[in-house]
């Protein structure tokens, strides 16, 4: 008797491909994160220039995200994340390289950091089309989530790694994200799936294609509400980046003191990944999207009273326990309800949505903790989170969503 049930995830082997590379490579993206406000502190001792490093690096978002999604809707995907990976491993290569002849300048760092970004822009976007092409739809939620254990267990690696290697060179972090990005290359090409459907060829004015995408995604009221919801606990996670590096320093812990700190939020994103699968089951998306936003809230305050480096890690890596769920539902629900010809444009209009405002809130945390200090930082990303997680609680598309397992992929469903 021929089963018609799929093949498993661990047994998909184009998937396992895809998915192993993108580890390596956002382990190396993780190794050189906690590296860069190393090195400009050790650098310049400003953190308002580590704030800049991170509007810099951050500053594609804005510029480039919806350009993006027209035109990864118009090009050949995978070829795209191709050229991606190798612009960027010579990059970080530049920066190694830079500092082992003693000759590396704040001004370089910037440019390695804006040309980075507008990698991440192009290759983020085509990367979260990719799945729907690689595993079918049913297993969409298992890979999502799948996607985002390797995100958290590269961090829970990447972190400390990063700030060990770092304590040994300032160089070292960053040849290491260089040839992972190489390792990434590679995978990719062994992948024999194109990232896309069939292309009709028909093409129109850029700025019309983005509307269209934009357009789209503002009629499903669940992705344009959780996209905004993101938009604040993307900005306040991403700000306490910064400033609990800050706040462990100011107590005169060691780079790898504080890339064992961050360790913490790669356990707590394993063990969201774990709980993933169960959660987006067993409860609505209601309880996942809440819950998430409320923990954070409750959790942040907790940083103005611990006081040790490693109990400071502790509480912010516990924000993140819910984040796999959140991620692992919605991008189900977005991969489910927008049709391939417009997935890439929709996603860079959700990302905009959710992280165009971080290197906004990055430039202004840096010059937050310079002018008046870690306390009154987090107080500030308080009120944010508190306005948040209400509004969350307080939505009607959050609390009705329609079950997943109702959604089915279709061309006019979608």
């Amino acid at each position: 008797m021929v089963s018609d049930a799929p093949v498993p995830l661990r047994r998909n082997r184009d998937f396992q491909l895809y998915w192993t590379g993108q580890f390596v490579s956002e382990l190396g993206g993780r190794v050189s994160g906690i590296a860069y406000p190393l090195l400009v502190l050790a650098l310049t001792g400003s953190p308002a220039k580590a704030g800049i490093t991170g509007f810099v690096a951050g500053a594609p978002l804005f510029l480039l995200l919806l350009p993006a999604g027209a035109l990864l809707d118009r090009l050949n995907r995978k070829r795209v994340m191709l050229v991606c990976e190798a612009v960027r491993a010579v990059a970080l290569a530049s920066i190694a390289f830079a500092s082992w002849l003693d000759n590396l300048t704040f001004a370089h760092i910037l440019v390695v950091a804006f040309v980075e970004g507008v990698g991440w822009v192009f290759f983020d976007t085509a990367s979260r089309s990719a799945v729907r092409h690689l595993v079918p739809a049913e297993q969409l939620p298992d890979a999502v989530a799948q996607n985002q254990g390797r995100d958290y267990a590269a961090h829970l690696l990447g972190s400390p790694l990063g700030g060990f290697l770092f304590g040994l060179s300032r160089a070292v972090p960053f040849i290491l994200d260089a040839l992972t990005y190489l390792v990434s290359l590679i995978t990719l090409l062994l992948v024999r799936p194109d990232f896309h459907e069939e292309r009709s060829g028909e093409r129109r004015h850029l700025l019309r294609e983005i509307s269209e995408g934009i357009s789209y995604l503002w009629r499903q009221p669940l992705l344009r509400v959780t996209s905004l919801l993101a938009a604040g606990s993307d900005l306040v996670l991403n700000s306490l980046f910064l400033v609990v590096i800050v706040i462990a320093q100011e107590q005169g812990a060691s780079p790898s003191l504080v890339g064992a700190m961050f360790l913490f939020v790669g356990v707590g994103g394993v063990l969201g990944a774990v709980l993933a699968p169960w959660l987006t089951r067993r409860h609505h998306v209601r309880v996942v999207v809440v819950g998430t936003e409320w923990a954070v809230m409750l959790l942040l305050p907790l940083l103005l009273i611990v006081e040790q480096p490693i109990a400071i890690g502790l509480v912010f890596g516990a924000m993140f326990v819910g984040f796999p769920a959140w991620n692992a539902i919605i991008g189900a629900y977005r991969l489910a309800l927008v049709p391939d010809r417009l997935q890439a444009r929709v996603q860079s209009a959700s990302s905009l949505l959710a992280v165009g405002s971080i290197p906004l809130g990055l430039l202004a945390v840096g010059f937050t903790l310079e002018r008046f200090g870690s306390k009154e930082t987090v107080l500030g990303l308080f009120g944010i989170m508190l306005l948040v997680a209400s509004s969350a609680a307080a939505n009607r598309s959050v609390r009705e969503a329609p079950a997943l397992k109702d959604l089915r992929i279709g061309p006019e469903s979608m």
